[in-house]
């Protein structure tokens, strides 16, 4: 008897908290989005008309790699983490190359959380964590076919990784997380007692 373990979901995981100068970059990062949350008066509406638990620079700025030379920098780091990510996943690519659509900053208050979605129209997503005080929420991941299993049991809680429903990550600052758009995830409540800050963004196939 043999198991084939076949359509495996790949999440990249890396850090920028070995790179020289971390702590400078990760700061001057954790300055550029503190000044957006208290510039942006747009995404603060959009932000206070959908109940979204502190700010995100989602809706409303969709330039920050010509906003700031840091999100610029950390875009070109970005941009290398998904060439390697796409060459694990052995993308034929073509002619075409992935691109960064877009970057968005978001600062969780405590006690908020980012339910469960996916990002359509993207090929991968991600984040990058800039501000990870103690206690403050990290990732779950979804298995994409939880929908299907209709009448399954559920997973012993001793189950192995690969064969969970769901699948919780903590990251630390400088934790670059990437899966394809549409794996469903959500941000866990912020049990901190200051904000989370992160950097999330998508690439497009063009």
């Amino acid at each position: 008897m043999s198991l084939r373990p076949l359509f495996v979901t790949q999440i990249y995981e890396a850090s920028l908290a070995g790179e020289r100068d971390f702590a400078g970059f990760n700061a001057e990062l954790d300055q550029a989005c503190r000044m957006l949350a208290d510039e942006d008066a747009a995404g603060r509406a959009w932000c206070e008309a959908h109940a979204y638990g502190g700010y995100t620079s989602y809706a409303s700025l969709d330039d920050l790699p010509r906003r700031a030379s840091i999100f610029d920098l950390l875009k070109r780091k970005l941009d290398r983490h998904v060439t390697v990510y796409a060459k694990a996943l052995e993308f034929d690519l073509g002619r075409g190359r992935l691109r960064l659509d877009s970057l968005w900053a978001s600062l969780l208050e405590p006690g908020a959380a980012h339910s469960g979605h996916i990002h359509p129209h993207s090929v991968i997503s991600g984040t990058v964590y800039v501000a990870m005080p103690p206690g403050a929420g990290g990732l779950r991941l979804e298995d994409p076919r939880l929908p299907l299993m209709m009448a399954a049991p559920p997973r012993r809680a001793d189950a192995a990784e690969t064969q969970k429903s769901f699948i919780y990550l903590s990251p630390e600052a400088g934790t670059i997380l990437m899966w394809e758009s549409w794996l469903r995830h959500e941000a866990l409540p912020n049990g901190a007692d200051e904000e989370r800050v992160s950097l999330s963004f998508n690439y497009g196939w063009r």
